[in-house]
């Protein structure tokens, strides 16, 4: 259903809803029909007054729209209900991926405090269409009827039927009284969640004045740090908690205190203060674990894993802990190494977590002869783009043409339509690259127009948003990327693949609509050509001198592609395991104080001292305010997918034309028509083995 964003969103709630005025709707912009090319968002015409009166029609219209199929006297069918419902609430989709990507990409205050007045209508509006006896009644009997219908048709009913279910139609009244105020109060709770994390990250500047307390930090570093200290009036040099200014400071500073004071600021944040989230935590899992409870589930994990390819908490955690077993002993060797050798550096004391990537870093280009600072200048941003462009085009037969007339909503946004060998243009791809106040944290793909066909055929493109918090240029150096960096453009240009060859005909079926555990399939997937030779030789050259990167470096960064594969492994098991405590523990309610029991729930994955006082769980977006809800096990369980998927690139050739056209039919253009298994074994050829991804970590 089209209303499918906005319940991911708005996590539904309730609430009156204020009937629209109609007064200048006709002159919003947001309602108007778009005339810009592909009928891309007017963000040049778009202002905050717009967006409240917008949403107010939208709904309205919406409104009529499912109020005509609940009314309809003809017997219920698959085009009169469940396709009429898939069509239904176009302009409010519309609406609600421009405002909602916004708030995350370029926020303002006006925008925040629309959220708080736009949640409860939106949400009231979905819980009024899922709770509705009448239109339950039609869909059953769809679901329950013997149309003839294609696997796509089929697989829309299902998720329309399971979504009425698992959205509360088969409650008493009361009870759907009380799934209202659950979901009221969980929307708001999430949002005041990733509000708190926003603050707290932009609250904090640590400004510097001294050269001895910046000793270590490269030059590029500097720079970037001394143009935010002019940005404020001050001299010197300002670094910040976005992930470029803060992981700068922690591998580099030679200044012990500093790389400590920075440590504590950083995994501090939203615990405690003014901005500090544990209540809401607690509270969030409260409402979920009452919730699940409510629909007849055991508990929140019970509930998201029905409708993932885990299928339920126990093989969860199973496989993280096969993974965890796996990976122990190698991490715990990686540990020592890098404590004797912090030893040897002359570190007196016990080697402690605002240790671990300044030595990490230090035997890295011991043992390789590589590091950021080697790199970074053949990644220069544009380059790599290029190269990113390049590869996919040689892989997938798409192109990528610069679109100068298509309107952004920041100057710094780039903007390419994307053609296929017909020169067709088959979606439009922005791209926001760096950090800035008005964005949160972090890396992720988005879109504000999924791609899907009209009833009478013709196709609508996607319009896809990747949005990255890179390495800036400075006022003598371009934007210069780190080698994880460039890992994580290729990484969220798979998930962008996936939206823009997406070739399904319902929106909510399109794309990334798949389980969690199966969408980071083609985003891990695009990093494997990170450290391959042939995609390299392609983009990598030093951006003063025009020189191709040398074959010993990148003989290097193969080499160091598994340092400490071991250590990054538990860092990643430590976030899945949080997350299936939080969502997988009985009656979760009980729970009173947030740090004890995420001690609790990580101790096995612990290989350096605990810190006093840190806590991930109140800054853990992801599960909190995201959508990895009992579900960011999947960034490993598609890691064992990916793998065995690129094995066979690595079998054939990583630019066999065959392979990759099939990985472009099977994964990447069926979003959730088929039953992902289903798509992976069609492409694959057999099930995912675990044997591909603990090989080439180095684990096996």
């Amino acid at each position: 259903m089209k209303i499918k964003f906005i319940l991911l969103t708005a996590l539904v709630m309730s609430m009156t809803i204020v009937k629209a005025q109609n007064v200048d709707i006709k002159h919003n912009p947001l309602v108007q029909e778009w005339k810009t090319p592909h009928q891309t968002p007017p963000f040049d015409k778009i202002k905050e007054e717009h967006f409240l009166p917008a949403f107010k029609y939208a709904i309205e219209q919406g409104r009529k729209e499912m109020q005509a199929i609940i009314e309809n006297k003809n017997a219920p069918t698959f085009r009169n209900t469940i396709e009429a419902m898939e069509y239904s609430g176009a302009l409010l989709s519309r609406i609600s991926r421009v405002f909602f990507n916004l708030r995350e990409a370029e926020t303002s205050p006006q925008i925040q405090e629309i959220a708080k007045e736009v949640l409860p209508l939106i949400t009231n509006y979905s819980n009024d269409i899922t709770l509705n006896p009448v239109l339950f009644e039609r869909v059953k009997a769809v679901y329950n009827g013997n149309e003839k219908l294609t696997t796509e048709q089929q697989r829309l009913l299902e998720k329309t039927y399971k979504s009425f279910v698992r959205k509360g139609a088969n409650l008493s009244e009361s009870d759907k009284e009380t799934y209202r105020k659950l979901t009221t109060e969980l929307s708001q709770l999430t949002l005041s969640f990733g509000e708190n994390v926003r603050n707290a990250t932009n609250d904090f500047t640590l400004h510097l004045t001294e050269e001895h307390n910046v000793k270590g930090i490269p030059v590029g570093d500097l720079e970037i740090a001394a143009d935010k200290a002019k940005s404020k009036g001050l001299t010197g040099w300002v670094f910040d908690l976005s992930f470029p200014s803060y992981s700068a400071l922690l591998k580099y500073a030679d200044d012990r205190d500093l790389r400590h004071k920075m440590f504590i600021e950083y995994n501090t944040r939203a615990f405690g203060g003014k901005f500090d989230n544990q209540q809401n935590v607690l509270n969030i899992v409260t409402c979920r674990d009452q919730l699940a409870r409510l629909l007849g589930y055991k508990t929140w994990a019970d509930y998201v894993l029905e409708e993932r390819m885990a299928e339920n908490p126990a093989n969860v955690m199973n496989f993280l802990n096969d993974l965890l077993n796996a990976s122990m002993p190698f991490a715990q060797k990686e540990v020592q190494e890098v404590s004797d050798y912090a030893k040897k550096m002359e570190l007196q004391s016990e080697l402690q977590r605002w240790d671990w990537s300044y030595y990490s870093e230090k035997l890295k280009t011991e043992k390789f002869n590589i590091n950021d600072e080697v790199l970074k200048p053949y990644f220069k941003l544009e380059n790599v783009i290029n190269g990113v462009f390049d590869l996919v085009t040689k892989l997938f037969k798409i192109k990528f043409v610069a679109a100068k007339d298509i309107p952004t909503y920041h100057k710094d946004v780039k903007v390419y339509e994307v053609k296929n060998e017909k020169n067709t243009v088959i979606a439009v791809l922005y791209m926001d690259f760096h950090p800035r106040a008005t964005k949160r944290n972090g890396a992720w793909m988005t879109s504000f127009r999924q791609q899907h066909r009209t009833l009478d055929g013709k196709n609508v493109i996607p319009l896809v948003q990747l949005v990255m918090n890179f390495t800036p240029s400075t006022s003598t150096e371009p934007s210069l990327l780190t080698f994880s960096e460039v890992n994580t453009f290729l990484h969220e240009f798979g998930h962008g693949l996936h939206g823009m060859l997406s070739d399904v005909q319902y929106e909510s079926l399109s794309g990334t609509s798949v389980p969690r555990d199966f969408v980071e399939l083609p985003s891990h997937f695009m990093e494997n050509w990170a450290t391959e030779k042939q995609f390299l030789d392609m983009f990598a050259k030093h951006y003063k001198t025009g020189k191709a990167i040398p074959a010993s470096l990148i003989e290097n960064i193969r080499a160091a592609s598994n340092f400490q594969a071991g250590y990054s492994f538990c860092r990643q098991l430590t976030f899945g395991f949080l997350d299936m405590a939080w969502y997988s523990t009985d009656d979760i309610s009980k729970v009173t104080e947030v740090l004890p029991f995420e001690r609790a729930a990580i101790a096995k994955t612990e290989l350096l001292p605990v810190v006093p006082n840190t806590c991930i769980s109140t800054s853990f977006s992801h599960i909190f305010s995201g959508g990895y809800s009992a579900g960011y096990y999947g960034y490993k369980w598609a890691g064992v997918l990916e793998a065995d998927a690129f094995s066979l690139f690595q079998e054939r050739g990583i630019f066999d034309a065959k392979t990759a056209a099939d990985f472009r039919f099977y994964i990447l253009s069926k979003g959730g028509t088929e039953n992902p298994m289903d798509l992976f074994v069609k492409f694959r050829g057999r099930k995912p083995e675990v044997r591909a991804l603990l090989e080439r970590s180095g684990l096996k």
